[in-house]
């Protein structure tokens, strides 16, 4: 049987920092578990530029084309502001999940007990909050043609153009019905089918997906703004929301800060079946590179923590430990361990990012 690949791209800003934690826990599956990987590392994003001068090299996409997952930190930072548009170091990471066809891109939003007060909602709407976005990640407006910023009767004009065929909605409907077999059988489809056509297109293919071959899910339909809104009122009125690029980036954040901090949630990014029957997969953390704290220990490495547990979830089917792992996490904020981002109005024990993988590691050895 052949070792389970990863490869572990730090990124730039508190990337390297999260990542560093991250290995650890991967080495304590190791020794402890017997669950062993065989990990390389490069570079991506602002880290790739400085080196190699473009934000992720064709060597680089090769390994990421090879291993059966990539665990990325982020990439960015204002040093970069000027670079062009086309070798941003977000265009790595664009890159990668343009040419890995990472289609679905998987949110999770859950409130833990311990945070329920952080939240900016009510606790009674946020606790226990668990639900899931899935956001479509390789077409639409993001994507389309034609796009760029034209002259026009003596005036400039930015132009995106929202462009989606049909089997590219199909398929990440497809990733969520089969999610939500595994969750709450329900789905809610999110889009703006009464002003846009590619709205219109959206709802008819999802519907008909659903009705030739995931009739047992509960489907229902929303304007993307109205699920803004029911998102805000009553989140738990959700289980798994399936919507376009534009919409998911929009609402995944939103859903986000229900739980109280982006440093909370982690992503999966996946993709069609490898050889092995496993997805392309690429998981990382919902929070930016966030410069203003880098190197100095304040940040939080739960949301890359997490995104390894989706990765033994996804794809390594180890599920029981991603359930090991999620469970020290939740120990660990119950026993009032805060990092900074964390600590808010009720207060906590405050920990560095390095005290705060210390505690997970622990608490993982306590459950035995």
């Amino acid at each position: 049987m052949t070792t389970p690949s990863l490869l572990i791209l730090p990124g730039d800003g508190i990337g390297p920092e999260v990542m560093a934690e991250v290995r650890r826990i991967i080495d304590w599956f190791g020794a402890k578990r017997g669950l062993v990987f065989e990990v390389s590392e490069d570079l991506v994003g602002g880290a790739a530029w400085d080196a190699h001068g473009t934000p992720l090299t064709d060597a680089t996409m090769s390994k990421a084309q090879a291993v059966d997952a990539v665990l990325l930190g982020a990439v960015g930072g204002p040093q970069y502001d000027d670079l062009d548009f086309s070798v941003k170091p977000e265009r790595g990471l664009l890159r990668l999940r343009k040419e890995m066809d990472l289609y679905a891109n998987l949110r999770p939003a859950v409130c833990f007990d311990a945070l329920a007060d952080f939240s900016s909602l009510k606790p009674e709407v946020v606790g226990g909050l668990d639900i899931m976005i899935v956001r479509e990640l390789t077409s639409g407006v993001y994507f389309g043609e034609p796009r760029g910023i034209v002259t026009e009767n003596n005036e400039r004009v930015g132009i995106n153009t929202q462009r989606y065929t049909e089997s590219e909605i199909a398929r990440v409907a497809r990733s969520a019905f089969e999610l939500a077999r595994r969750r709450g059988n329900r789905v809610c489809s999110m889009e703006k089918a009464n002003v846009m056509e590619s709205g219109v297109l959206w709802r008819q293919v999802v519907q008909e997906v659903h009705d030739a071959d995931y009739p047992d899910v509960e489907l229902s339909h929303m304007y993307a703004d109205a699920g803004a809104m029911q998102l805000t009122r009553w989140p738990k009125q959700f289980d798994v929301i399936v919507t376009d690029n534009l919409f998911g980036d929009l609402l995944s954040d939103l859903a986000a800060m229900l739980t109280g901090s982006l440093g909370m949630l982690p992503s999966a990014s996946l993709g069609a079946p490898m050889a092995n029957g496993r997805p392309k997969a690429l998981y990382e953390p919902v929070h930016g590179s966030a410069p203003d704290i880098a190197g100095q220990g304040k940040a939080n490495p739960i949301a890359c923590i997490l995104s390894f547990a989706m990765a033994l979830r996804y794809s390594f089917d180890q599920g029981a430990e991603a359930d090991r792992l999620e469970a020290a996490v939740q120990q660990v904020l119950a026993d009032g361990l805060r990092t900074a981002d964390l600590m808010g109005p009720a207060g906590g024990t405050p920990v560095s990012t390095a005290q705060m993988a210390d505690a997970i590691l622990a608490a993982l050895d306590a459950q035995g």
